[in-house]
């Protein structure tokens, strides 16, 4: 899907309920449908989580060499992270949304993030917009993984733990709660978390749907809380000993990352041998044609 008109981002916007300050933000390279639609477990009472990445201004991204920037004087160079909307109506859909920049997206991959890494391992049918820059990103995912994923996939789980003892507001996941003794959308996602760091470890690689029917008796209330704490108990202690046996690199290899990151800025923005160190970039030039060779292949 390259037509930059492609995408439920656009859509939104075109239709003036996006309320982007940056303009620039809507013209993502790479954007997906996330949440429990990706992992095959929704109960079509969610919103419709969208994420897309885009690319700032060639001066946002290179402030030193472009926008005249000096640290020290004159005021801070303009930034851009992340923006996100949420509750966007749209005929009978509920639409939230959030866009990073790609510069921030790859640093939070590199640091495993659980939500960011998932966006990387959608099903084909989940991605709603992709040009050349959201191909190179998606075809090279595999080296954000690192056993790095385990500590925070694993940070990630107990946070569910706590959050699915808590009673939430929303009537009907209070009354959920009262059924159940837990909420049962925490606990999914937390047999979720664990099982992925799994995959991760073991085979280098991440499927979301692989786990659907197991996380669908969760949210169904088929688990009790004991028993959910106890799977849980036992699966932490099969990790620790997975992360000790797994083959997987350690950190990230932030050359490579560095490469494919200056790769897409280069498709975004043509030539930036002016930005960059030469040797670093007749590498990434290299690269980037031997990429782009692929993708009109």
């Amino acid at each position: 899907m390259s037509n930059q008109d492609n995408g439920i981002i656009r859509k939104l916007y075109n239709k003036g309920l996006l309320n982007v300050e940056q303009e620039f933000a809507k013209d993502v390279h790479y954007e997906v449908i996330t949440g429990s639609v990706a992992y095959n477990m929704s109960t079509g009472e969610s919103d419709t989580d969208v994420v897309g990445i885009c690319i700032p201004p060639v001066d946002w991204v290179f402030p030193y060499s472009v926008g005249g920037f000096i640290e020290g004087f004159g005021p801070n160079p303009p930034k851009f992270e992340n923006f996100q909307q949420h509750h966007i109506q749209l005929n009978d859909k509920e639409y939230d949304i959030s866009i990073y920049s790609i510069v921030k997206f790859f640093q939070l991959a590199a640091e495993n993030n659980p939500n960011i890494i998932d966006l990387l391992y959608v099903p084909d049918r989940l991605v709603t917009h992709s040009d050349n820059i959201g191909k190179l990103i998606r075809q090279n995912r595999k080296l954000f993984l690192t056993k790095n994923s385990f500590h925070k996939f694993k940070g990630y789980a107990f946070a569910q733990l706590k959050k699915m003892k808590t009673m939430n507001v929303k009537k009907s996941r209070k009354d959920l709660f009262e059924k159940y003794g837990y909420d049962v959308k925490y606990g999914a996602h937390l047999l979720r978390l664990a099982l992925e760091a799994e995959m991760i470890l073991t085979e280098h690689d991440l499927d979301l749907g692989r786990n659907a029917e197991l996380l669908k008796s969760v949210r169904r209330g088929e688990w009790t809380l004991e028993q959910i704490e106890t799977w849980f108990r036992e699966k932490e202690l099969d990790l620790n000993k997975m992360y000790l046996d797994s083959t997987l690199r350690y950190s990230p290899d932030w050359p490579e990352l560095t490469r494919v990151l200056l790769c897409c800025l280069e498709e975004k923005y043509g030539s930036i041998s002016k930005y960059v160190n030469s040797t670093v970039d007749n590498r990434i030039l290299r690269k980037f044609e031997q990429i782009k060779q692929i993708l009109e292949s």
